[in-house]
């Protein structure tokens, strides 16, 4: 089934619910179950957190928040999901940082990115650090870019799939540090992984999580974090900018939206139920397992971050050459 029609028959059996009740819906919110899409697979980074935070707030609110996994077309599936469902807060969704980049990665999609929903907070920011093989013998990133200099186009690097926030990482970095470098892209990271420790492919922009017990016993070397400052869970390495290459930082995150007109009241109930439960002993553990740093905005401030971002990622989108799809 082509692209268009499944995310047409996605958007269309959310407009049979999406009726103008946002009214009824704020008295005695929530007073049934909160629906959270989460645009990719089960076991994924940001269906865990969605996950780890849904259970506190359900704790919370006195209702279940139940997570509903529509995976496919690089999120966009749940995204049409989200985009024309009942702006009640009974449907929300957890996404990541490439709610921001399918608008450059798809050439028609039936909603608008930027207007078709509105910001709950971001819930995490989740670091990729940039990991290399010790037979590789380079200690630091100053060492790898001499090393891509000395003989431009002979490095390449691991991605978790073209376009993915591990791309999107790798190439942002590139540009900033005028090296060339051949994206060999894998199914997911663990693949990826499994190449760099191989040494048969030189560096990779990894999550945390999937590297951290590799770096601690030695198998991976840990050069730097993308991120725009440290990350909690590996203090002593310095982001790519703090190792000499400005402009470099890419911000993976995880956050929370609901689609457009959802009332303001609860829009702010469901932004502070998130900085509650993010509080918790229980999700703060769990975070750090994830090498995942909890971060929380106010929707109005998300709502611009969003916007900066999509402008942002049309440049880096272009600059990586990512093809469009035609859908």
């Amino acid at each position: 089934m082509k692209l268009t029609r499944r995310l047409a028959i996605a958007a269309a059996a959310a407009l049979t619910v999406a009726t103008p009740f946002a009214a009824q819906a704020q008295a005695g919110y929530p007073n049934k179950p909160i629906r959270v899409i989460v645009p990719f697979a089960a076991g994924s980074t940001t269906d865990i957190i969605a996950r780890a935070i849904a259970d506190k707030m359900g704790q919370s609110m006195g209702q279940t928040l139940i997570i509903d996994n529509r995976g496919g077309a690089s999120g966009t599936i749940g995204q049409a999901t989200v985009a024309t469902a009942a702006p009640d807060g009974y449907t929300i969704m957890v996404h990541s940082s490439s709610h921001t980049v399918s608008p450059h990665t798809f050439a028609k999609l039936p909603f608008d990115t930027e207007k078709d929903f509105v910001g709950i907070t971001p819930i995490s920011s989740t670091p990729n650090v940039l990991v290399i093989s010790p037979a590789k013998n380079i200690k630091t990133l100053p060492q790898l870019l001499a090393a891509a200099r000395a003989k431009p186009g002979s490095l390449n690097f691991a991605s978790a799939g073209q376009g993915s926030a591990t791309h999107l990482n790798a190439e942002k970095f590139k540009h900033a540090a005028k090296i060339e470098a051949t994206n060999i892209p894998f199914k997911g990271s663990a693949e990826a992984v499994t190449e760099v420790m191989s040494g048969r492919v030189d560096y990779y922009f990894s999550p945390i999580a999937p590297v951290i017990g590799q770096i601690r016993n030695g198998q991976l070397l840990a050069l730097a974090v993308g991120s725009p400052k440290r990350a909690s869970a590996l203090p002593d390495v310095p982001t790519t900018s703090e190792a000499g290459v400005p402009g470099s930082e890419f911000n993976f995150w995880i956050g929370m939206m609901a689609p457009a007109k959802t009332p303001r009241d609860i829009v702010n109930r469901l932004q502070e139920e998130v900085v509650k439960a993010l509080n918790t002993p229980e999700v703060k553990e769990r975070f750090a397992t994830l090498g995942a740093d909890a971060w929380t905005l106010k929707p109005e401030q998300f709502d611009a971050y969003i916007a900066g971002e999509i402008k942002t990622n049309a440049a880096l989108v272009k600059a990586a050459g990512l093809d469009v799809q035609k859908n």
